[in-house]
């Protein structure tokens, strides 16, 4: 069975961190790119960062860039974001996704490259 699980969600002050966690199993995690999404209450789900299925190379959205960081751990089956100096607006509930097969070796930055998704975890970032 195709599952990603994400763990780490809380609540947070801002100017606080943050490490969420995506566990994932039932496919070749090693040979997927993986992505973070989020969204926040009233609006659409917007893509956060990507991370292409060797590890190498990163892409972030602005609105984290220099604050996030997306990594892996291809032995653990494990994506990570790495959420520093959080601000009230990134308050949202944040998913990961690996990509559909055609699209697998990534960069990804589109909700239909995705067709596994993880429940989602919530991040409340307090003013």
């Amino acid at each position: 069975q195709v599952q990603l699980v994400e763990s780490g969600g809380g609540l947070v002050q801002a100017g606080g961190s943050r490490r969420l966690s995506c566990a994932a199993s039932g496919f070749t995690f090693s040979s997927h790119s993986m992505g973070w999404f989020r969204q926040a209450p009233g609006k659409e789900r917007e893509f956060v960062a990507a991370i292409i299925w060797t590890g190498d190379t990163t892409y972030y959205s602005n609105s984290v860039k220099g604050r996030f960081t997306i990594s892996r751990d291809n032995a653990k089956n494990t994506v990570y974001l790495q959420m520093n100096n959080l601000k009230p607006e990134d308050t949202a509930v944040y998913y990961c996704a690996a990509p559909a097969a055609r699209w697998r070796y990534g960069p990804n930055f589109k909700e239909y490259e995705y067709d596994v998704w993880g429940q989602g975890t919530q991040v409340t970032v307090s003013s």
